[in-house]
């Protein structure tokens, strides 16, 4: 069992038709057909949404969704189109909304490992490759591959798992073409920002995109990157000063979380069918202290 502890009701808004109230987004759809996306302060772990808020999430999100849609915009396309508050909208949205086209969405996440960890990990332990992908023996976690490979994903439903899928199964769903460029995409977006990264003191270990067609002038279709890019709920961001493969690393994102919910003080059980608790306070200040670093390392600017 998973899912939201305790589902919010979505906000009504003169205008705006509400479309789907997702782990962290909320979607609307105003008169214009634009999609209006508002990012929570809502926080997921272990396929839960938490009862418990981290503030300030959203904002960090969307500013730094924004700032790295200035950094890709020679590569690919964005969806953005406005960050103006759509009038009658609630003042807690200022700052975490965004106005975006409505996009042909492509049903995979589009993930990129320049290291390997997690689910990666796992695979390569028991088979040595990752999404099918035949890897060297002597890798480790944190161990950096030889080279960035792009292992999609099938996009799960709130409280389900994403599933590892191969390349030729993303082929087979997408078409040979769609599905090059996605990796293509992919690949030179996560290079770029592995490289801005790396410039500021931190490792881009894997993320994940997603993508879209918007139609163009003459008819046919571009390739869009939309929702978010590149923030520590979508990618996984390591220190560079203590990166020492073999074991799991620190990471800017909800580390504090996960740890808290599987350690004995919370006093939950993932593999019960129990909800997990409330957050104590310090560890929603440290989870917040966490994406607000990673904002101002990565943007170098100081959070305001």
């Amino acid at each position: 069992m998973s899912g939201f502890v305790e589902k919010p009701e979505p906000v009504q808004v003169p205008g705006l038709t509400h479309l789907h109230t997702g782990k962290v987004r909320d979607l609307y759809r105003n008169e214009a057909g634009d999609l209006v996306m508002v990012a929570s302060d809502r926080m997921s772990a272990y396929d839960w949404v938490l009862p418990t808020e981290i503030p300030d999430k959203g904002r960090v999100l969307t500013r730094l969704s924004l700032w790295w849609f200035d950094q890709l915009a020679d590569l690919v396309p964005n969806h953005v189109l406005s960050t103006e508050l759509p009038a009658g909208a609630p003042d807690d949205w200022a700052g975490r909304t965004t106005i975006c086209r409505s996009l042909r969405m492509v049903p995979v996440e589009c993930v990129a490992r320049g290291y390997l960890t997690g689910s990666g990990l796992v695979e390569y332990n028991a088979s040595r490759t990752v999404c099918g992908l035949a890897l060297p023996e002597g890798l480790t976690d944190g161990s950096e591959l030889p080279a960035p490979i792009f292992t999609p994903a099938t996009k799960a439903a709130v409280g389900d798992h994403d599933e590892n899928v191969s390349y030729e199964e993303v082929a087979r769903q997408v078409g040979a073409e769609t599905a090059a460029q996605l990796r293509r995409t992919t690949l030179d977006v996560y290079g770029r920002a592995r490289d801005i990264a790396r410039e500021r003191g931190i490792i881009l270990a894997d993320t994940k995109f997603e993508f879209g067609f918007a139609p163009t002038a003459d008819g046919g279709e571009e390739l869009i990157i939309g929702d978010e890019v590149l923030t520590p709920d979508s990618s996984r961001f390591w220190p560079a000063a203590t990166w020492e493969p073999g074991h799991a690393q620190p990471s800017y994102d909800k580390q504090f979380v996960r740890d808290w919910l599987t350690s004995p003080a919370s006093g939950w059980d993932r593999r019960s069918e129990q909800p997990p608790p409330a957050l104590p306070q310090e560890i929603v200040d440290a989870t917040r202290a966490k994406y607000l670093e990673a904002y101002e390392l990565l943007t170098g600017t100081p959070w305001q």
